[in-house]
Formats: C-alpha cells, structure tokens, sequence
C-alpha cells in the first residue's frame, strides 16, 4: 500500500468495487445503503477481502478498498479544518484510520460506512488529544476541558449574551467550580506563546520573555556563607586574620608571610588546612574539640594558633 494515502491512486482501474451514484440505475446490496457520494458499493469486495489468506491478491484487494473509500476519509478530515492542524496532516490522520477500520470490519455486522465513519472521527479526535496539545495535560483535565468549551458555546448561543460565569459554567455542566477553573486553565494550554511574542499593554516592546524572572546565583551564595559563618567563627584568630587577608582585601601568600613573619609556604599550608576545617564543619563534619591543633600540629588552650 502507499505510504502517501493521501496523494497516491493506483495505476490501474479498481475492477472488484463500483462506485455508487445518485444518478445510477445499479441498486447496491443490502450492506451498501450509503448517504454520500463517496461511498462505493465495496460488498462483493470486502466479502473477497474476508475469504483471502494473507499474501500479494489480499493486499490488492485492501489496497483498492482503502483508494476508493479515501474520499469518505478526506471528507471526514475537513470537518476538522481551522483547528490548528493542516488539512493534508488531517487526511493523512484520517487514511490512518481509514486503513484500520478496513483491516477490523466483518462485512457480516452492517455497512462498512456505519463502521467506517467513527473510527476514522475517533482516529482523528485522538491526534487531537494526543499530538495537538503543546503542554502535556492529564486526560481527566483535557476532559473537562471539552466540556466547559461546550458549556461556554451553549450559553453563549443568543446574541448578546453576556460570557458566563464559573458559577453558571459548573451549574450547566453538573462540575464543581474547582473542576471548571480547571478546564479553563486547560483551554490556554492547547496552543503557546512565543516568549518573543511583544506584550499587547507594553509601550516600549518588551516582550514575554522581559517579564519573566530569572535564577538568581547569590541565594545559593549566601546559603554557603551561612553554612560557613560558624566554622570561621571557631578557626584561630591568626587563622580567621590569614583568610581575612587572602579572600577578603587580596593580598597575595608572600605579603600575608611578610605581614605576620612567617613563610609563604607556612602561609599556604595554614589556608589550606583552615578551608579544609571549614568545609568539613559546613558540610556536616565533627566539630573540632576545644583547645584544637595548631599549624604546627601543638595544641594551644585557647583555641589560638601560637606563633611559629
């Protein structure tokens, strides 16, 4: 079959299905009382297509099937036009269903239309529901969604009527109110907004996306200073006076060394070891007990580091 149901005809005749006119003297069969134009009389055909095994003569047969009920299926697609789909995807949604309803009816059950036209509608209401809505919504939701679109069209049907409210929107529909903001809320998220979409109000073109706020890195900052508050509190003055020095007025390891007469390399190991201690507190770790070590691994009474 193919793959283009909607453009694609076979190249020769169909010879096992007559179409059906309101002009014509053929009668069709009890199975073939059709209301429209394009439905054929395909009986004969659908009663062959039942009796065939699987292989090449059954696919012709299904093949012709499909092509002359394909204008039933594009009929039922234009019912759907303007609702935010083309009509060519719309036809191709409906030969889908149109392939089905072949493949699943018994000619011994009525008239291939009666079976054939709610399946392709079904078909195509589900692309609806399923690939047409640019948030994702759970199913009770898109439910209520039809229903209070529904509800709105009916109180709104006399000219002039004022649009109703939640209250008469929920007393129409047997909902409870909660239920029908719901529905509203959902009728705005079948289509979206671009974010460079200017605002209708704005007088200097701001657009969507100038309204919306954005992360702000200094909350997690100050979660971390927090965090470290108490552990700076405990280090040694000396210690508390070198990360002072280094992170705070920028003084680079040497001149720290010169300030307090010790060693760069003396200056190094104490921020390292002090931004350790602090990290280790902040994340969770033990508290030094009182009196702790010093850079110099000896211990002071009060928690000072003594002079090296």
């Amino acid at each position: 079959m193919p793959s283009d149901l909607s453009t694609n005809r076979p190249d020769k005749p169909v010879s096992t299905v007559t179409a059906v006119r309101p002009d014509s003297t053929t009668r069709p069969s009890a199975h073939a009382k059709h209301s429209h134009d394009d439905a054929p009389d395909a009986a004969a055909a659908f009663a062959r297509l039942a009796e065939l095994e699987d292989g090449p003569e059954r696919d012709a047969v299904r093949d012709e099937l499909v092509t002359v009920w394909l204008p039933m299926a594009h009929r039922i697609a234009g019912r759907f036009r303007d609702r935010g789909e083309s009509v060519e995807d719309l036809r191709q949604v409906a030969a889908m269903g149109l392939v089905k309803a072949v493949d699943r009816y018994d000619p011994s059950r009525g008239a291939f239309e009666s079976y054939a036209v709610p399946t392709i509608t079904g078909e195509v209401k589900r692309h609806f529901r399923d690939r047409m809505w640019a948030l994702r919504v759970p199913r009770r939701v898109q439910e209520l969604r039809n229903k209070v679109r529904l509800a709105r069209r009916d109180l709104t049907l006399n000219p002039g009527a004022p649009e109703p409210t939640v209250a008469e929107i929920a007393a129409h529909t047997g909902l409870t109110e909660d239920e029908v903001g719901a529905g509203m809320e959902a009728m705005e998220s079948f289509s979206t907004l671009s974010l460079d979409a200017e605002l209708a109000s704005a007088d200097d073109n701001y657009s969507l996306a100038d309204t919306l706020g954005d992360v702000d890195s200094s909350y997690e900052l100050v979660v971390d200073r927090e965090a470290a508050r108490e552990a700076l509190r405990r280090l040694p003055e000396r210690e508390r006076a070198i990360l002072y020095m280094r992170f705070f007025e920028d003084m680079t390891q040497t001149r720290i060394a010169d300030v307090l007469g010790i060693s760069q390399m003396h200056v190094s190991r104490l921020i390292s070891r002090s931004c350790a201690r602090v990290r280790d507190e902040a994340m969770g770790g033990q508290q030094p007990r009182a009196g702790g070590h010093d850079a110099d691994g000896r211990t002071g009474t009060d928690g000072r580091t003594r002079a090296a």
